[in-house]
């Protein structure tokens, strides 16, 4: 067995980001309709908050350029992909093509919705928190939709997929 490597998370952002990625998550697609047209942005923040009411949240970053699109968006919709997926998820990225040459179709409050995700999440903003260096964006969903399907996944840097034990 290894020794623990302890550090000080405000004295070394690095190491605390790397302790960060040993905890896998899900895959998200955000998207808002924004003044120029459809927008999304890949996150792996997305998190369950109730049940009653149905509540959401996922965390954008401040230092991203489409940061305001999202924080002020008064619908968003959250798109939990595939295991195939991981080249939509990079369509999302900073510099990715984004919604270039992709078929969507709108949800009724305008929103650009991804063809077959494997859940999504249509929300109406409830409120936005600070979150340091990120907002904290909770939405109230009003419609949801699943497939069958496995997971994309994210750790130390890297998609994957997740290998059952049985």
């Amino acid at each position: 067995m290894t020794e623990d490597a302890a550090f000080v998370p405000a004295a070394d952002a690095r190491a605390f980001r790397d302790a960060l990625g040993r905890f896998a998550t899900g895959v998200t697609v955000v998207t808002v309709l924004a003044e120029d047209g459809p927008m999304g942005m890949t996150a792996n923040s997305f998190s369950s908050v109730s049940l009653d009411p149905p509540l959401v949240l996922w965390s954008p970053a401040r230092a991203s350029s489409r940061f305001d699109f999202f924080a002020r968006a008064p619908h968003f919709a959250i798109h939990v992909l595939d295991a195939g997926e991981d080249d939509l998820a990079r369509r999302f990225t900073r510099g990715g093509a984004g919604f270039d040459g992709l078929a969507y179709r709108s949800s009724p409050e305008g929103v650009p919705l991804l063809p077959a995700p494997l859940a999504r999440f249509e929300c109406r903003q409830a409120a936005v928190h600070d979150g340091g260096d990120h907002a904290i964006v909770v939405g109230e969903v009003i419609r949801a939709a699943m497939r069958p399907g496995e997971p994309l996944l994210f750790s130390q840097g890297r998609f994957g997929t997740f290998l059952a034990s049985r």
